[in-house]
């Protein structure tokens, strides 16, 4: 199974055409968006090219292939605007003998983990800063913002075969 995971797009138009790109370039079985869509948030700077309704646009055009979570910027008024679920706090991705728990990190996160079985990836955004380690009993992966970066670095992860890792956006 192939996955591109994006989380943190806050409605920036241009960094979401990114994602599409690497979208359409890898081919992925999914799409996981692990929340903050579509609102930059009132504790965020406006991202480049604000423009929610032209990111739900596009995020639209590929609704077959999305599993999403809630952010903690996600309102029912994006709901609206989505042809996805996009509510629910967690979802669960299982790949053979690979477990995927994703969730937008709010609420559950490295420091506060809900039970998980050894060998479990954690998978989570909400941050805004790459990571990706083994930890002793579970995977930590967080794909970094493609809209709001915190350590400078626009980025979406990629999962396939088993292992995770980065694609720099732009």
């Amino acid at each position: 199974m192939k996955l591109v995971i994006a989380s943190d797009i806050h409605g920036s138009a241009k960094w979401c055409r990114e994602v599409m790109r690497v979208v359409e370039q890898e081919m992925p079985d999914k799409v996981v968006l692990l929340g903050d869509l579509l609102y930059h948030g009132p504790r965020n700077p406006l991202p480049d090219e604000y423009a929610p309704k032209e990111v739900a646009a596009m995020l639209n055009g590929i609704a077959e292939k999305v599993v999403s979570v809630r952010g903690n910027c996600e309102a029912e008024v994006d709901q609206m605007m989505l042809d996805f679920p996009c509510m629910a706090d967690y979802a669960w991705i299982l790949d053979g003998e690979h477990q995927l728990y994703c969730t937008h990190g709010h609420l559950w996160n490295p420091e506060h983990l809900p039970p998980l079985a050894k060998g479990t990836a954690f998978v989570y955004g909400h941050f805004h800063v790459r990571r990706n380690e083994a930890g002793e009993w579970i995977r930590l992966f967080n794909p970094g913002s493609a809209g709001l970066p915190k350590d400078g670095i626009h980025s979406v992860g990629l999962f396939r075969d088993g292992e995770f890792s980065f694609v720099e956006l732009g």
